[in-house]
């Protein structure tokens, strides 16, 4: 039985249960949208005939591909309620955290994007903390 058959079927789940298991959904669709956002980046889109893509670096180029390919595939894991998928997505966060924070000439300094990464993270521990301290022995 998955993950996500024991949250559906299952009444008697605590509240931070429940509540993990939306804040990893909602975190899905989060993620969803930015793998989104940087494949739109690798193919070009509203840019025209001259994409930015082609002419940006291969720095740039190599982390807008792996965000564009790990996001989407944290996103089926959290939404499914995976343990991989938490793993995927955790590597993301602080990937993109790391990106931004060490690599300032691939993306610019977002500290609006690491505080987000980095309050999700804390989130999650803090989410997954309290849910494990729920369930029954």
């Amino acid at each position: 039985m998955s993950a996500i058959d024991q949250v559906d079927e299952s009444p008697d789940l605590g509240r931070w249960t429940m509540t993990l298991v939306w804040f990893l959904r909602i975190m899905a669709a989060v993620s969803m949208v930015k793998g989104l956002y940087h494949w739109s980046a690798v193919i070009g889109v509203n840019e025209g005939h001259g994409s930015s893509f082609e002419t940006n670096g291969v720095a740039w180029q190599a982390a807008t591909v792996f965000f564009a390919v790990i996001d989407l595939v944290a996103a089926v894991g959290l939404w499914l309620a995976a343990a991989w998928g938490g793993v995927v997505w955790l590597t993301a966060a602080i990937s993109m955290a790391a990106v931004e924070i060490f690599f300032p000439k691939i993306y610019g300094v977002g500290s609006v994007v690491v505080v987000a990464e980095l309050a999700a993270i804390l989130a999650y521990v803090g989410l997954a903390v309290m849910a494990a301290r729920d369930r029954p022995e």
